[in-house]
């Protein structure tokens, strides 16, 4: 039996839910720094393709489903663009945006259950309301889990106010996928659209980083963390962060090596390139890595299956656990096709 495509990493804009989020004062307020850190040239130039090449992808299942078919996936797990995390929500706010959020990926799933799986959002800046909405999104709507940015207002995903919700992800068995929106290097990532060819990978990297160190994966080791862009940068210069914990005393704060912990961790294949895939897959093993296109946007691929098919060294039993097999465990569905 053939073992499904499954891509982990692919967006869906509700429109319900940014309809509630553009009536606050505050969203046009973060629109506009989120653009000036994007740089005009850039900023420009994605406000074109979102009302055009990205629209509908983005909005309309039919094209969704086409894309998939020529690429030959089938299952997405569906998750809402990082431009609709809206942590700078008051908690009304928050909580009108993450149930519209919620109720939209679900609708989607609902609609071809056999062709999608939900990842929904929760309100990261309130935590216990957080823990609340991963709860309600996996058991009342049959989402699979959420998908968080690298940082919260801030703060970083290992501060000690979201152990509640990382515990509860843990007990839910919930996936938790996390996805840059912005990069807190500012400025200097303006031109070029640094702010993300550098700055996502950048931001995935540190987010990994204080998770690793701050313990979080040994105090929770049956979390279920999947990072973008193939973890940024992570992955690929491990032996730093080792060497960091071994020789510095306040980084010797995890239980293991830095580096032992990428087979607790699940990296897409979005690094566009058979030889840094590869690397991927040898650093972190096959059953840490899963497809991802970043469908629709541009900084993603339209072919996964031929960049996994251009790793000629692996088995056909790895190549089957990154085609999906990793992906329908950690969704809890079927692999076969």
């Amino acid at each position: 039996m053939k073992t499904i495509a499954i891509d982990m990493h692919a967006h869906a804009l509700i429109g319900k839910a940014e309809d509630i989020a553009r009536q606050q004062e505050r969203w046009r307020r973060e629109t506009q720094e989120a653009a000036r850190l994007t740089g005009k040239e850039s900023a420009e130039h994605n406000q074109r393709l979102m009302q055009t090449a990205y629209l509908a992808g983005l909005t309309r299942v039919e094209a969704r489903l086409a894309s998939m078919d020529a690429a030959g996936i089938d299952v997405q797990a569906v998750s809402p663009v990082p431009m609709q995390y809206h942590y700078w929500a008051e908690r009304a706010v928050a909580e009108e945006i993450v149930a519209a959020t919620n109720s939209g990926i679900a609708a989607i799933c609902a609609g071809h259950p056999d062709r999608f799986a939900g990842l929904g959002s929760v309100a990261m800046q309130f935590p216990e309301l957080a823990a609340d909405q991963l709860e309600h999104a996996m058991r009342e709507l049959r989402l699979k889990g959420v998908i968080i940015s690298t940082a919260v207002n801030g703060a970083e995903l290992a501060d000690p106010r979201f152990e509640v919700f990382w515990a509860r992800a843990e007990a839910l068995g919930a996936v938790v996928f996390i996805h840059p929106m912005g990069c807190s290097l500012g400025a200097r990532l303006i031109p070029y659209y640094f702010s993300n060819v550098i700055g996502n990978p950048a931001e995935t990297t540190v987010a990994l980083a204080h998770l690793i160190f701050s313990g979080m994966f040994d105090r929770h080791p049956k979390l279920k963390v999947v990072a973008a862009h193939g973890g940024g940068y992570f992955p690929f210069y491990t032996a730093r962060f080792d060497h960091g914990w071994r020789v510095r005393p306040e980084a010797h704060t995890c239980a293991s090596a830095p580096s032992s912990y990428l087979k607790k961790i699940w990296f897409d294949s979005l690094v566009y390139q058979p030889e840094q895939l590869e690397y991927l897959i040898r650093r972190a093993g096959a059953a840490s890595v899963v497809l991802g296109t970043d469908f629709p946007f541009d900084m993603g691929i339209e072919d996964p299956i031929a960049l996994l098919n251009s790793v000629t060294s692996l088995s056909a039993d790895d190549r089957a656990l990154i085609r999906g097999g990793n992906a329908a465990r950690l969704l809890s569905i079927s692999a076969g096709g």
